[in-house]
C-alpha cells in the first residue's frame, strides 16, 4: 500500500447521506475485521439484497455465549424491501444465521446452490421454519427486483460453492464468497475463471474477494495431497482412529471414507451435525458412500479397535463438541493408549487456546495427536496471494473492497490490489458497519451505521450486552464480594452487620475482619453527616471502601455487591 492509500480510519464516522435514485449502497454487517458472521446488504431503488447471513463463534473472553450474529438492525424495519438472501455456500460462518434472520420474517427467499440450500433446509426444520427457496447453478441468471444475479462455480472446501455476479442500474459487482484455486480438485469443479474473465471484460465495477489466506504467499495446497498423507496415518495405526474435522467438510470426509475402506475399517460419525450433513450429502450426491462401510456409533463396540474410524466434530475445539468431551473424558468414547486422533482443520482465529486445550486433554489419556502443525492433514479452502494476484489482472475490477478476514488480511489483500495497478484511492478499507455507495463507477464511503455483535446464549438472543460478559469475566477470573448491612437512620446506627460473603476469592474468610470496622464507620458517618443518603449512595460508599481495600490488600478487583437495609 502506498501512503495514500486508504486505511480502516478513514472511514466516515458519521450516518452517511440518504441514498439517492439510481445509487447502490454496500453495507457489510459482518465478516470484516473477523473471521465469520459473514453478511452484507445492498440497496438501490428502495430494494434489498442480501448476501450471506452467518454465525462468528464465541471466543474465551465471552463466556456462557453460544454464537454471535450479525446486528440486524440495519434491516429490521425494512425486512419487506428484501428480495432474496443469497447463500454462496453451506459453512456455518455464511448460513448459521438464517434461522434467527428468518424468524424476523419467515417468507425472505432464499437462493444458494442444491448443497447450500440443503444444509440450510435441515436447519430450518430444527426451528420449525419452512423457508422459500430458488436452487441456482453456475451460469445461471435470476432476476431479484432491481438486482440481476449470475453465479459463477468456484472451488472451495465445500462442494458447490458459487461466486455472485450483481448487475444494477448503478454498477456492477463481484462478490467472490470462499473461493480458492484448486486447479485438481477432488470433485472435479473448478473455481470458474473464464466466468471471471468474461465478467472483466463485461466490466466489473467493484470487486468484494475472499481475503482469509491474503497474505499467504504463493498458492493453496491441493486438496489431493492430503489422501495418501491420511492413507499413511490409517496403515500404521493400531487402534482406533478419531478424526475431527468441521461438520460441512464433505471433501474430507470422502477421504477418511477411502482411506479406511482401503485399510479395511469401519466409519461411524460422531456429533448431531456431522451425522445429519453427511446423511445430506450422500442422499444428494456429493458424498461417496462405499458399500457397508458405515455403522452405528452404538455399534462400535463390537468392533475390534483396529477396525473402527470415528468421524467427529469438534475440530475448533468447542466445549461441547464431541472431541472436547473424548478429552474432557465425559464422552461414550473414551480415547486411550493406542488411539490415533486426526484434527483435520485449520485453527480459526481465535480458537487456539481452545484446540490446543483439546490436544493436550487427549495427549495425557494416551492418544498420538496429529494435527497440521505436524502433519499434512488439512489444507486451506481459501485462495492465498498468488490465486488473488490472478484473479486482479484476470477482471481488472475498477474499484475493489475486500472481504472475508480480520484486519490484517483485509489489509493483504488491499496491497495486492495495488500491486496489480489498482489505484489505491480505489481500494476500500472497510469495517462491520461501513456504507460504501457505487455509481457510475465511482465507489467512495459516506458513513458508518451502528453495527455491533448480538448474542445467543441458550434461548436468549441479543440479551446478552457486553458489560453481562464483562460481569462473567469478572465472576470467573477475580471471584465475587458480597456486603449486607442494615441501617438505622434514626440513630444513625448499624443494627446488624456487615456481613461479608465471599466465592472464588481464595481467601479465608477471617481475612476480611480487618475491613468490618472500616465499612460500619464509613456507612454511620455517611447517615450522621446527611441522613437524606439514598440507599443507593449508601451502597455505593461500601463499594468504594471494601473495593479499594480489596484492590490494595488481596490485589484483585473481584464483583462487590453492596446491599444495604434500613431497619
Amino acid at each position: 500500500m502506498t501512503e495514500t492509500s486508504p486505511g480502516l480510519t478513514d472511514a466516515p464516522r458519521s450516518l452517511p447521506p440518504q441514498l439517492k435514485p439510481g445509487t447502490l449502497r454496500i453495507v457489510p454487517l459482518g465478516g470484516l475485521g473477523e473471521v465469520g458472521r459473514n453478511m452484507a446488504v445492498f440497496e438501490i431503488d428502495g430494494k434489498l439484497l442480501v448476501v450471506d447471513c452467518g454465525v462468528l463463534f464465541p471466543e474465551e473472553f465471552q463466556p456462557g455465549v453460544d454464537l454471535i450474529l450479525p446486528d440486524f438492525s440495519y434491516i429490521r424495519d425494512r425486512l419487506d424491501d428484501v428480495v432474496g438472501v443469497v447463500l454462496t455456500h453451506g459453512h456455518e460462518d455464511h448460513i448459521g444465521a438464517v434461522p434467527y434472520l428468518l424468524r424476523l420474517k419467515q417468507d425472505i427467499p432464499l437462493i444458494g446452490s442444491r448443497l447450500t440450500l440443503a444444509l440450510v433446509e435441515a436447519k430450518l426444520q430444527e426451528h420449525r421454519i419452512r423457508p422459500l427457496m430458488l436452487t441456482v447453478a453456475e451460469g445461471q441468471v435470476e432476476s431479484l427486483g432491481p438486482f440481476e444475479c449470475e453465479f459463477v462455480a468456484v472451488n472451495h472446501s465445500i462442494p458447490d460453492a458459487l461466486a455472485v455476479f450483481i448487475r444494477t442500474a448503478a454498477g456492477t459487482v463481484l462478490h467472490t464468497g470462499d473461493f480458492k484455486m484448486d486447479q485438481l480438485p477432488l470433485d472435479g469443479r473448478i473455481t470458474d475463471l473464464r466466468a471471471f474473465a468474461r465478467l472483466g471484460e463485461e466490466g466489473v465495477d467493484l470487486f468484494m474477494p475472499d481475503s482469509t489466506n491474503a497474505d499467504v504467499p504463493g498458492f493453496t495446497t491441493a486438496e489431493k495431497e492430503i489422501g495418501p498423507v491420511l492413507e499413511n496415518l490409517f496403515g500404521r495405526a493400531q487402534k482406533r482412529i478419531i478424526v475431527a474435522s468441521f461438520s460441512s467438510h464433505v471433501h474430507r470426509v470422502q477421504q477418511v471414507l477411502d482411506a479406511a475402506a482401503l485399510h479395511g475399517r469401519k466409519v461411524a460419525f460422531v456429533g448431531r451435525s456431522m451425522v445429519r450433513n453427511m446423511a445430506i450429502a450422500a442422499k444428494l450426491g456429493y458424498l461417496r458412500v462405499p458399500a457397508d462401510i458405515l455403522v452405528d456409533l452404538k455399534n462400535v463396540g463390537d468392533l475390534p479397535d483396529s477396525k473402527v474410524v470415528l468421524m467427529s466434530t469438534g475440530s475448533q475445539g468447542e466445549p461441547m463438541a464431541a472431541l472436547s468431551r473424548m478429552a474432557n473424558g465425559d464422552h461414550r468414547i473414551q480415547v486411550g493408549a493406542g488411539d490415533t486422533v486426526i484434527l483435520a482443520s485449520s485453527l480459526i482465529p481465535g480458537n487456539e487456546n481452545a484446540v490446543f486445550r483439546v490436544i493436550n486433554g487427549l495427549t495425557r489419556l494416551g492418544a498420538e495427536v496429529v494435527h497440521k502443525g505436524n502433519a499434512k492433514v488439512h489444507v486451506s479452502g481459501h485462495a492465498a496471494a498468488g490465486e488473488l494476484l490472478y484473479c486482479y489482472n484476470i477482471i481488472r475490477p475498477k474499484n475493489v473492497m475486500p472481504v472475508h478476514g480480520e484486519t490484517r488480511h483485509l489489509l493483504a489483500n488491499a496491497r495486492l490490489a495495488t500491486q496489480t495497478g489498482i489505484p489505491a484511492r480505489n481500494v476500500l478499507l472497510t469495517e462491520d458497519g461501513s456504507v460504501v455507495d457505487l455509481k457510475d463507477g465511482v465507489a467512495d464511503l459516506v458513513g458508518q451505521v451502528e453495527c455491533g455483535y448480538v448474542y445467543v446464549d441458550g434461548s436468549s438472543v441479543g440479551n446478552i450486552t457486553d458489560d453481562d460478559l464483562k460481569d462473567r469475566r469478572i465472576l470467573g477470573e477475580e471471584g465475587f464480594i458480597s456486603v449486607i448491612s442494615v441501617v438505622n437512620r434514626q440513630t444513625g446506627q448499624i443494627v446488624s452487620g456487615p456481613d461479608i460473603h465471599a466465592r472464588g476469592v481464595a481467601e479465608e474468610q477471617q481475612v476480611f475482619e480487618d475491613i468490618k470496622p472500616r465499612i460500619a464507620a464509613a456507612l454511620e458517618e455517611a447517615v450522621r453527616n446527611n441522613p437524606d443518603h439514598t440507599t443507593h449512595q449508601l451502597q455505593q460508599i461500601v463499594r468504594r471502601v471494601i473495593g479499594s481495600w480489596v484492590s490494595r490488600k488481596l490485589r484483585r478487583r473481584p464483583m462487590i455487591v453492596p446491599v444495604v437495609l434500613e431497619a
